[in-house]
């Protein structure tokens, strides 16, 4: 019996990475796999609770879990959301390595009249998860419609892997993630018939931070990893990364109109690739929301 998970979509996915969300449950239900949302779930923390204290934002993200565990009985909750994931692996393990950490947060907790932390959920993201779950060949099993060797670059952003210690569990050899060179959306895909092409800028960043700040940045850092990935052949980027994903499609757009540099690499959520591979129809998947029209290509390939 595959393990039940809690859901913590985070806020994303709840908005501009709603098509993440819809290809994530829809994706999960065709593998035979279970998830339940965390209930009364609130925002991790994100990238601005910590300038206004460090501690809050690790607060916030150790409530999600706590609900998880105190509220509805889960060891596990499973986050596809880059900065979701990374919060929450942080405030696991600043309150594991920190008892000042710990004591603050349960403070807080009582305060809040919330649910109690006590360090016993670990999170997972999505790509970990079905990885756990059922691996390459287990994936290989659900597949209805081969990917067709459509060429690949796999992005997974710079929060996946950074810092490191905060994953203990990659870099532990065979079977486990790297976070130097991570490799899981890569099996996956090829799993499901995709070719992998090699790119360089995997862990790159997409300049998420910076693009209400200082738009011309992010557009370059953007432009770097769309033109890399057609430098190398590819025809998609995949993305596991709602920031990263809204990042790659409206710089793309914005490349073109502000500075006439077109690119024509499709951005695709891995989820959606791998959707379509088990038989699930685009529109179910969400395809048809994201910005970046990969309609066209994924019908040329015989795909979709």
């Amino acid at each position: 019996m595959p393990n039940k998970v809690a859901y913590y979509p985070g806020c994303a996915l709840e908005g501009s990475g709603g098509p993440y969300n819809k290809s994530t449950k829809a994706l999960v239900k065709a593998l035979g796999l279970e998830m339940e949302e965390v209930q009364d779930w609130s925002c991790c923390g994100a990238m601005e609770a910590k300038n206004v204290h460090p501690m809050l934002q690790t607060y916030m993200s150790s409530r999600v879990m706590a609900l998880a565990a105190e509220e509805q009985g889960f060891d596990t909750v499973m986050a596809p959301c880059n900065g979701c994931y990374h919060n929450l692996k942080k405030a696991e393990y600043e309150t594991a390595t920190d008892e000042e950490t710990m004591e603050t947060v349960q403070d807080l907790a009582k305060k809040s009249d919330d649910p109690v932390y006590n360090g016993d959920v670990r999170t997972v993201h999505a790509l970990e998860w079905f990885m756990e779950e059922l691996g390459p060949e287990g994936m290989k099993a659900k597949i209805k419609k081969n990917l067709n060797g459509l060429k690949i670059a796999n992005y997974y952003g710079c929060m996946y892997t950074r810092p490191r210690q905060i994953f203990p569990e990659k870099d532990q050899g065979p079977g486990s993630e790297s976070s130097y060179q991570p490799h899981f959306m890569d099996d996956l895909l090829e799993s499901a018939g995709a070719i992998n092409v090699e790119y360089p800028l995997k862990t790159a960043c997409c300049g998420g931070a910076h693009t209400l700040s200082d738009a011309d940045t992010s557009t370059q850092l953007v432009l770097n990893l769309l033109q890399a990935a057609e430098d190398a052949g590819a025809e998609v980027i995949a993305t596991e990364c709602p920031t990263c994903h809204s990042g790659l499609e409206l710089h793309q757009v914005r490349a073109e109109k502000e500075f006439g540099i077109e690119t024509n690499v499709k951005i695709v959520y891995f989820t959606q690739l791998l959707g379509l591979a088990v038989g699930l129809s685009p529109r179910k998947l969400g395809i048809h929301e994201n910005i970046s029209d990969s309609m066209g290509l994924l019908k040329e390939k015989g795909v979709a």
